[in-house]
């Protein structure tokens, strides 16, 4: 579809916000199609990693509240298509990173902390807008943002719906990296490039378990670390890593 994007190269898939013109408000059709996406991706051998970004000044905006379906299509049957997308991108067993190149407000907000890795231009700017539309925060915001942040500074940004600069996210531990707008696009086509390269199977079960790791003891933590490296030692990548290494070269890694 036009307005939501999927671009594949090396492992490498893209999926591009394209609604410029609306600072990349997403439609319901949108939060239906990028369910299908991050789901179809994820049974995928061939994509490695994910990027997700929008077109033109703007990252996304949050939900397109000028849709008509908006108003037309009761709420929570609206919201279980919100929460699909949502979940579908929570369960990619692969590395998606957010490359935030403007604004991230509302639902476009928690799509970018859903990512693992967010990369921020100097010019990006993050809002939990919600309260200040009348809203309550969703697309998994409040499960990710106390996980971020912690409890109390959690409850400032939802409360006061506030918008924050790329320095402020960057010490609240919202980004990982801002680097100036001209250079966001090669910084992150570096650390896809890096992860399409990495071991597939071990980069999952890594994202699997961090992604689980305020759930279980440290006990419970132990024991899905030693099943996921037992298994990993069984793997072609494993021991194609050991040779790679012998060998003084870079590892082939194919997901076996």
């Amino acid at each position: 579809m036009e307005s939501l994007i999927v671009e594949r190269d090396g492992g490498i898939v893209t999926v591009t916000l394209n609604r410029p013109e609306k600072k990349n408000a997403v439609t319901t059709e949108m939060w239906r199609a990028m369910a299908d996406t991050f789901t179809e991706i994820g049974r995928s051998t061939e994509d490695r990693v994910v990027v997700v970004t929008g077109a033109g000044d703007a990252f996304c905006s949050g939900a397109d509240l000028t849709d008509p379906s908006v108003f037309e299509t009761h709420g929570l049957v609206r919201m279980r298509w919100i929460d699909q997308a949502a979940a579908a991108l929570h369960r990619l067993p692969k590395p998606v990173i957010a490359k935030v190149n403007g604004v991230a407000a509302g639902a476009g907000c928690n799509l970018a902390l859903g990512c693992d890795l967010i990369v921020a231009s100097d010019r990006a700017r993050f809002s939990e807008i919600f309260s200040a539309r009348g809203l309550s925060v969703d697309f998994g915001g409040t499960w990710l943002l106390p996980r971020l942040v912690g409890l109390h500074k959690a409850k400032e940004l939802a409360f006061f719906a506030e918008v924050i600069s790329a320095d402020e996210a960057e010490r609240f531990g919202l980004v990982n990296r801002i680097v100036p707008a001209d250079e966001l696009d090669a910084f992150v086509d570096d650390w896809a490039r890096r992860l399409a390269a990495g071991p597939p199977l071990a980069l999952s079960s890594t994202k699997l378990m961090l992604n689980n790791a305020t759930s279980p003891s440290f006990e419970q933590a132990l024991d899905a670390e030693a099943a996921t490296q037992a298994l990993n030692f069984t793997c072609e990548d494993a021991g194609e890593a050991v040779r790679a290494f012998l060998e003084k070269r870079s590892p082939e890694f194919r997901g076996r």
